[in-house]
């Protein structure tokens, strides 16, 4: 059953305001948290809640916020991720275009729980509608005096900077993503260390997505156990599911975490559109393993998916009926990450290219026998063997698609 939680002010008219956000008691919550909670008491009742990161990693949201170190005499920065830039993913953008000051919200407690006097909101460069209603929103907030120097009944402070990309995929990657704001090429960084440690301009860092940070001002206001048991046992809360491809009604839905594959496909985006049947379902964003017609039962939940060989990602989904073409669409997502990487590990830089170049060949009758088993070879040179996880990403649709409808990478004429 859907749930409303982050989307609940998505319908009302002009819920992108700072009237409408307080007239729903909008920065109640925080508040609240600056008169009443000590930043440790923040990041335990976040601890607590379960909450995952949501942009596709879902590291425990509270547990990174503690590694935070305390009395390095450095400031502490927190950077939040608005680059969404993977194929079939635009929940982040929602967020920043229908209810800015949710997220404004969140970033308020989670810098307080941290200890952050500035953080930075690096934006997806595209995003105009969403960079423009994001800045709004911060004129509001400081001149309402929810940003800026000493917030409401606490001697807090934060100043908010929006940071926009380039339009570089690889600048979601947190690492890539600090060295962009310093103005440097968005090159992911060799780790140990970590951001926590040495992060932003060589301070401790902590950088979070965009739903994840909507979702804090929720666990703050109705508590971490309430949170928590909206999901699984692990894996705390709802999650927002974009859904595209060949449904009824593709759209962004929110579910509880754990809520069946076939449930949000069925009973929220409506079914397979035209009465086809399903080939198969990328359940994530591009960077995650499809699924088979047989597989959809599964729960939608970070260890689920991964039982079954997959992953929640950034729970875009992406269904595929029963007239696509696996070779076709194998070759267009690996076509974006061959673009899209930035060429600084050689495994990844001349592994993509050549996965297009076999594909390309396949797609245009010139095929070898050999050739499925020739990339999953380059697949299998290419996972664990990066700096970042672009390598991992890039290979693990090639591992799932030719693997389970290796047939249609024999014969192109079979993938019509």
């Amino acid at each position: 059953m859907s749930i409303k939680l982050v989307t609940r002010n998505f319908d009302r008219p002009d819920s992108h305001t700072l009237r409408v956000y307080r007239e729903g008691g909008g920065y109640e919550t925080l508040r609240k948290v600056l008169a009443t909670r000590t930043p440790q008491e923040v990041v335990e009742e976040v601890k607590r809640s379960n909450l995952r990161g949501r942009g596709g990693a879902g590291f425990p949201t509270g547990m990174k916020w503690s590694f935070v170190p305390r009395e390095t005499g450095k400031p502490v920065y927190l950077c939040v991720n608005a680059d969404e830039g993977e194929p079939g993913t635009f929940k982040d953008r929602f967020i920043l275009e229908q209810d800015p000051h949710m997220l404004l919200e969140g970033i308020g407690i989670a810098a307080y729980a941290i200890g952050a006097r500035y953080a930075y909101l690096y934006l997806r460069g595209e995003f105009v509608e969403a960079g423009r209603r994001v800045e709004d929103a911060i004129a509001e907030a400081c001149e309402a005096g929810l940003l800026g120097s000493d917030l409401p009944d606490s001697k807090f402070s934060l100043d908010l900077y929006v940071h926009y990309g380039a339009g570089a995929y690889i600048c979601g990657e947190e690492t890539a993503l600090l060295e962009s704001i310093e103005g440097k090429k968005g090159w992911p960084r060799v780790r140990p260390p970590f951001p926590a440690v040495k992060g932003l301009f060589g301070s401790p860092t902590v950088i979070n997505n965009v739903e994840t940070l909507a979702k804090v001002p929720h666990i703050l206001e109705k508590g971490a156990a309430w949170f928590s048991a909206l999901g699984t046992e692990k894996s705390g809360g709802t999650k927002l599911f974009p859904v595209s491809g060949k449904v009824n009604r593709p759209g962004l839905y929110e579910y509880p975490l754990g809520t069946p594959l076939r449930t949000i496909i069925d009973e929220g985006a409506g079914g397979v559109s035209a009465g086809k049947k399903i080939k198969g379902v990328i359940p994530g964003g591009a960077s995650c393993p499809v699924l088979t017609a047989d597989e959809i039962d599964v729960p939608m939940d970070y260890d689920a998916l991964a039982k079954v060989g997959s992953m929640l990602g950034s729970g875009a989904i992406i269904v595929l009926d029963e007239e696509t073409s696996m070779l076709k669409t194998l070759l267009n997502l690996e076509r974006f990450f061959a673009h899209e990487s930035c060429g600084q590990c050689t495994p990844c830089r001349e592994g993509t290219r050549w996965i297009v170049q076999v594909l390309e060949r396949i797609a245009a009758g010139k095929g070898a026998p050999e050739d499925p088993d020739l990339l999953l070879d380059i697949a299998a040179h290419m996972a664990g063997r990066t700096l970042c996880p672009l390598g991992d990403a890039a290979a693990g649709p090639v591992r799932s698609f030719v693997t389970k409808f290796r047939e249609e990478f024999l014969d192109p004429l079979n993938s019509m």
